[in-house]
């Protein structure tokens, strides 16, 4: 009973010794010993974020189309700020009013995007010849801290639509991907940058700054053993080539319209205009984007924001032909030999429809017919397709018809890697049985006809007419059109769906056919214009009808070439330009010209183009 009761007291002697020591320890440390107390006084412990440098950009040569430039922010820890600090001297520093002071300082303290206690953002875009000089008195002002960052910097001003635009992430980016996104961070918004913009955005780094009471950075914690380093995000290598993307802007001059120029055995977009267009400069991360953005958006003129290759809709007009028979080929409605007499026009007395055509040879087989864009053939050839199960039931043609005009990608959204992509549009039965079922009409053959020639309910984007290029260059079959070739580092793929072949029904034979029929047009036909010794281009002229505006119609022309083992296929819109021979079809051969010869030498026809201002007209 003694030895329990005197073990017990070693313990509890144990235990107040041990009480006593550390008591005695904690008092010398904070009574005698000031060095602990200075250091939590004089320095404080920030996690400070290290951002990557977002990817580059190049066209497919490797030549630079989008680089970093540096630039400083200021974050604010509001309950940090010393509210006597001298905000005139600030300002001066800064380069910014007073006014602009109250703004930056005033938040919605309610908005699950700040809190008093954490760091925001409170000025942007500050140029290093601006901060060279605020850094030196950063510490006058107590809350503020510097972050380093970059942003984008255009070497050329072409390809505005393609490269896109970067812009800070939304309250909604930030609820539905928090752990990617921060208040403050950016994300591309258009373009290239959007659609690669998790391989282009790199991953954050973290640094544990020790800062003195002055805010000034002192050290790091442990000698940087928890710092994380930020990772560069991937570049980025292009379809684009720069100097026809450059060629194509420069014949696009005072003109609106659209060109898209790929690559058929591969998909890759060589070149893809939109005119009007915009400096991408114009929308770097900087004060004045604002109202840049603003004059653009409010331009409903020249419309320069629109993506006019993907986004404008139109009536193809007779570039639609080598598609129309294709598919009357495939069916037997057609063939090499069957004749159709033009004198002129072409009527159906039994319901008054009557449309004219152009002056030329008859009667035309089917390689003539697309030489000289003879309307009568393809309206036959329409009506015959329509009518094959019987006069009373073109639905079911149309239906047919429909089918194979989507294995070329005509009526749905083809796949570019643009989100801004829009799909065109291709009837079919429902669509004029809804128009003419309520009013108790039935609807035939001779009521759309139209469609036969590309005009009427058709639209097609100008990506698509130089899809359809591609494919009948190569046969029967495309790869999506991409406007990526792949990451510079080779540890990425580009998307699977950009290297996998899309088949049409068609039989090659009937191709052979067509292609004949479309060198014809360049060689000897509607669309010599765009004739150059050597190159063997093969394309098709179109007239889109404008029913809107001045009226004045929309220049087509659609081609690839060389006509065997084609490298390039290419579709050109001009709006109110007129016939596709006039404006479209010139500008198309000299844009291949370039392509492939590396200079197009005709100079009397591209001053020609040059001297063309459609911007006046409406």
């Amino acid at each position: 009973m003694k030895e329990a009761f005197f073990r017990q007291r070693v313990i509890q002697g144990s235990f107040i010794l041990a009480a006593l020591i550390l008591i005695i320890k904690v008092g010398e440390l904070q009574i005698f010993d000031q060095s602990l107390k200075e250091r939590a006084t004089n320095v404080t412990l920030r996690k400070k974020t290290v951002y990557p440098f977002r990817g580059m950009i190049f066209d497919r040569n490797e030549k630079l189309l989008v680089v970093n430039k540096p630039s400083y922010e200021l974050n604010l820890t509001y309950n940090e700020m010393d509210p006597k600090m001298d905000t005139l001297k600030f300002c001066q520093l800064l380069d910014i009013t007073v006014d602009d002071f109250n703004t930056y300082l005033d938040k919605d303290w309610k908005d699950f995007r700040f809190n008093k206690s954490v760091p925001f953002v409170f000025a942007k875009q500050i140029s290093p010849e601006t901060f060279g000089k605020f850094q030196e008195h950063l510490h006058e002002f107590p809350g503020f801290e510097s972050v380093f960052r970059s942003i984008r910097s255009y070497p050329h001003k072409n390809a505005a639509h393609v490269l896109g635009y970067l812009g800070e992430v939304t309250p909604l980016d930030i609820k539905k991907n928090p752990e990617k996104y921060k208040s403050g961070d950016y994300t591309g918004k258009t373009g290239l940058e959007k659609q690669y913009d998790d391989q282009l955005r790199g991953a954050k780094g973290l640094s544990f700054v020790l800062r003195d009471n002055l805010g000034r950075e002192v050290g790091s914690l442990n000698e940087g053993e928890l710092d994380s380093s930020a990772v560069s995000g991937s570049d980025l290598i292009s379809s684009l080539d720069l100097d026809l993307q450059q060629y194509g802007e420069y014949l696009f001059s005072n003109k609106r319209g659209s060109a898209v120029a790929i690559e058929p055995a591969t998909g890759e977009i060589l070149a893809m205009i939109s005119a009007p267009n915009y400096d991408p400069n114009d929308l770097i991360i900087s004060r004045k984007r604002g109202d840049t953005f603003l004059k653009l958006t409010q331009d409903t003129i020249d419309k320069p924001f629109i993506d006019r290759a993907i986004m404008a809709k139109y009536p193809p007009g007779s570039i639609f032909k080598p598609v129309m028979a294709l598919a009357a080929l495939q069916e037997n409605i057609i063939n090499r030999s069957k004749r159709q007499t033009c004198n002129g026009s072409y009527a159906v007395t039994t319901t008054g429809f009557s449309q004219g055509c152009r002056d030329h040879p008859s009667p035309v087989t089917l390689t003539s017919a697309l030489q000289y864009s003879c309307n009568s053939y393809f309206y036959q050839t329409m009506r015959d397709f329509l009518e094959k199960e019987g006069y009373t039931k073109p639905g079911v043609g149309l239906d047919e018809l429909k089918d194979y005009l989507a294995e070329f990608g005509i009526g749905n959204k083809l796949g570019v890697d643009n989100s801004h992509e829009h799909s065109g549009f291709f009837p079919g039965a429902k669509y004029f049985d809804d128009i003419f079922n309520p009013q108790g009409w039935k609807w035939r053959a001779p009521n759309i006809l139209s469609i036969g020639i590309g005009q009427g309910e058709i639209e097609l984007t100008t990506l698509q007419m130089a899809n359809i290029a591609a494919v009948i260059a190569n046969r029967g079959h495309y790869y999506t059109p991409h406007l990526i070739k792949s990451f510079a580092d080779n540890a990425l793929e580009i998307p699977e769906k950009y290297r996998t072949k899309n088949e049409t029904s068609i039989d090659k034979k009937h191709y052979d056919l067509v292609i004949q029929g479309l060198h014809q047009v360049v060689s000897a036909g509607t669309g010599y214009s765009a004739f150059v010794p050597g190159l063997d281009i093969c394309g098709k002229t179109g007239t889109s009808q404008n029913t809107s505006g001045n009226r004045i119609d929309h220049s087509v022309f659609m081609a690839f070439a060389p006509k065997d083992n084609p490298k390039i296929a290419i579709a050109v819109f001009v709006e109110n330009a007129g016939g596709g021979s006039a404006v479209a079809c010139p500008l198309a051969s000299l844009m291949i010209e370039k392509y492939l010869t590396g200079e197009a030498k005709r100079e009397y026809l591209e001053n020609r183009i040059l001297e063309i201002d459609l911007l006046n007209k409406t």
